[in-house]
C-alpha cells in the first residue's frame, strides 16, 4: 500500500482559462454516437500507465450505463490519424461540469500535447449548457506534469486529500 495525494481543482469563470493554442497537429472531435466499447477501450489504453483501476471490475452493463447516459460526453484526440488521447465531460445537476477523465495515449505523453488538449476540454466544458463551474481531480499516481498542466490552464486547488491505496 502507498500513500496517494489527491488534488481537487476548479475553475469558476471561463476567463480563468489560460489557453495553449499550439495544436502540433492534434485534432479533437466529439464521439457523438455513444459506444460504451470506445469509452472502455480509451479508459484502459490511457489509464493503464497511471493505475486507473476504479472501473476494472465493471461489467458490460456497467460500462453501457455509464458511457451511454445523457450527462456524459466523450472527445477523442488524434495526431496523424492515430489516437492520441481522450477526455470525458460529465454534467452534474448543480451547474458543474466535471472533467471526468483526461489523458494521452502512451506514444503521445511528454510531447507537448497535454496543454492543448486540456484547453479543448475546458472550452467544451464551459460551452456545455449552463456551466458555472468546471472541476477535475488528479493524484500523485498521475503523470508528474498533470497537476502543473491543470494549474497552468487556470485551475486552482480547492482541496487536497491523503489516502492509502
Amino acid at each position: 500500500m502507498a500513500d496517494v495525494t489527491i488534488w481537487y481543482l476548479a475553475m469558476d469563470m471561463p476567463e480563468q482559462l489560460q489557453s495553449k493554442t499550439e495544436a502540433n497537429g492534434m485534432v479533437t472531435e466529439e464521439a457523438r454516437v455513444k459506444q460504451f466499447q470506445v469509452n472502455r477501450f480509451l479508459y484502459q489504453f490511457v489509464g493503464e500507465n497511471w493505475q486507473w483501476n476504479d472501473k476494472s471490475g465493471w461489467s458490460t452493463e456497467d460500462w453501457q450505463a455509464y458511457a451511454e447516459c445523457a450527462n456524459l460526453r466523450t472527445w477523442m484526440a488524434r495526431v496523424d490519424g492515430s489516437v492520441a488521447g481522450y477526455f470525458e465531460l460529465k454534467k452534474h445537476e448543480n451547474a458543474v461540469t466535471e472533467l471526468a477523465y483526461f489523458g494521452l495515449t502512451p506514444s503521445f505523453v511528454g510531447k507537448g500535447y497535454g496543454g492543448y488538449m486540456l484547453t479543448q476540454a475546458v472550452n467544451q466544458a464551459w460551452s456545455w449548457g449552463a456551466t458555472e463551474r468546471v472541476i477535475v481531480d488528479t493524484c500523485s499516481l498521475d503523470h508528474p506534469s498533470a497537476l502543473a498542466n491543470y494549474k497552468a490552464r487556470g485551475f486552482s486547488v480547492y482541496r487536497e486529500e491523503q489516502v492509502t491505496k
